[in-house]
């Protein structure tokens, strides 16, 4: 395991789903080297599928950048050393929304 405490970026995540994800996230580091990070990431997301509920998503990694939707209360981001670890369960985006990326032809349809 990464030596140091978890520390919180940012969460929209009660106390007690917080205190989960850093849980399993340490327990996840006793099995899998750092360097694992699809491993970690698996691990993490399936324990939340079972115990939170599915739909569940994680990233894990030294360098990532990101910009996702998240259900209300599900989404942390955390990090033990230099591990960085993103949980969240996704949202659909609303339509008026996503017209906004698509060319104009599209958008149209």
């Amino acid at each position: 395991m990464l030596e140091g405490k978890a520390i919180i970026g940012e969460a929209d995540m009660l106390q007690t789903m917080q205190q989960d994800a850093l849980d399993l996230a340490s327990k996840a580091l006793d099995f899998f080297d750092v360097t694992e990070a699809t491993e970690i990431a698996r691990f993490i997301k399936k324990e939340f599928d079972v115990n939170h509920g599915s739909g569940w998503q994680c990233i894990v990694g030294t360098d990532f950048g990101s910009f996702v939707t998240h259900c209300s209360g599900c989404f942390i981001y955390f990090c033990i050393g230099s591990l960085a670890i993103l949980l969240f369960r996704g949202s659909a985006t609303p339509k008026a929304e996503e017209n906004q990326f698509l060319a104009p032809e599209a958008a149209k349809a």
